[in-house]
């Protein structure tokens, strides 16, 4: 009798560890089931310019997709390597994995489709039907107007193709598994009018992602939304952990700025001159990951959209401690 309830226990175990097995094989191999639409856009000059100021000022797009000089104040873009892809996110990092930014060049999607780079852009999925990791951050790019992404799109057509391919990505589990499913259709949505200060404010403060960087995030990379904005989320970088500031209106965060002193704080960095009062980046000293250098290339009307959406976002309470040095 007991021979005949462990062959039961076992052909359970067996069998639970098999379904385990299945499905887990399964999920490896899954495809997010997100088509790229039939798409073909008219690159007019219109769209191009539009597409240029979208990915250099407000989305930067090209801050990724290329290499950038950390030993330089906010990590300018190496010459040469615009748009080549190549930047490279790790383990040293905080990330689960290691992953390289792709060459967006004619050399690295010229074989995509419109519509290829359009669900890559706004759901997560490339060429092949494999799912980005969720650094790309198509969850904001997804909820933009289709005219900006069909701008977008126009603008990387015309980059000067660069020979550049990165080496594969390296995935550890359990996200090798999970990725596969976080991928979701983007849900377009129409840009308000420049004159909508606010709405329109809303909508730069997504395609350019703030909360994601000015929000602290839980283990798993998640950011902590009741926190929106408030900043204290780590940077573990080779010359220190950064943590971003706090934008709340709050008068540990943007409470005590006013719309002129937010607008100059942007635009001090367009001038090639300017220097941050710490200069010897190669031996540690303050460094930060904002790329200032394109977001001051952003309209002054845009910025001050910004500006005033983010003085209607909860308030949050966070002294920020922004960087600590690897020395």
């Amino acid at each position: 009798m007991k021979k005949k309830i462990f062959k039961w226990i076992g052909g359970i175990i067996l069998t639970v560890v098999l379904l385990v097995f299945l499905l887990v094989g399964y999920i490896l191999n899954f495809k997010p089931g997100i088509e790229a639409p039939d798409l073909k856009v008219d690159a007019t000059p219109e769209r191009i310019a539009r597409g240029n100021y979208l990915a250099n000022s407000v989305c930067v797009c090209m801050d990724c997709h290329s290499t950038r000089d950390w030993s330089k104040y906010a990590g300018p873009i190496t010459p040469g390597t615009y748009g080549a892809g190549g930047e490279r996110f790790d383990r040293t990092m905080g990330f689960p994995g290691i992953f390289y930014s792709k060459n967006i060049t004619p050399f690295g999607v010229g074989d995509w489709t419109d519509g290829e780079l359009y669900r890559a852009i706004t759901s997560g999925v490339d060429k092949d039907g494999e799912p980005l990791f969720p650094v790309m951050p198509y969850h904001y790019y997804g909820k933009m107007d289709d005219e900006d992404i069909h701008s977008i799109i126009a603008y990387i057509r015309s980059l000067p193709s660069i020979e550049s391919e990165a080496p594969p990505r390296e995935v550890d589990p359990p996200l090798n598994i999970f990725m596969r499913l976080i991928p979701q259709k983007g849900e377009p949505r129409t840009m308000p009018a420049p004159s909508n200060q606010l709405a329109y404010g809303k909508y730069l403060t997504n395609a350019s992602g703030c909360i994601e960087c000015h929000t602290p995030a839980d283990e798993k990379g998640i950011i902590k939304l009741d926190s929106a904005f408030g900043g204290g989320r780590l940077f573990q970088m080779p010359f220190g952990a950064l943590r971003s500031s706090n934008i709340s209106p709050h008068s540990s965060g943007l409470g005590s700025w006013n719309e002129d002193m937010f607008i100059a704080k942007f635009k001090q960095y367009q001038d090639s001159s300017y220097q941050s009062p710490q200069l010897d980046m190669m031996n540690g000293d303050f460094n930060t990951i904002m790329p200032w250098m394109m977001y001051s290339t952003m309209k002054e009307d845009d910025l001050r959209a910004i500006y005033a959406y983010l003085q209607t976002v909860r308030p949050i309470e966070n002294e920020v401690t922004k960087m600590k040095l690897n020395k």
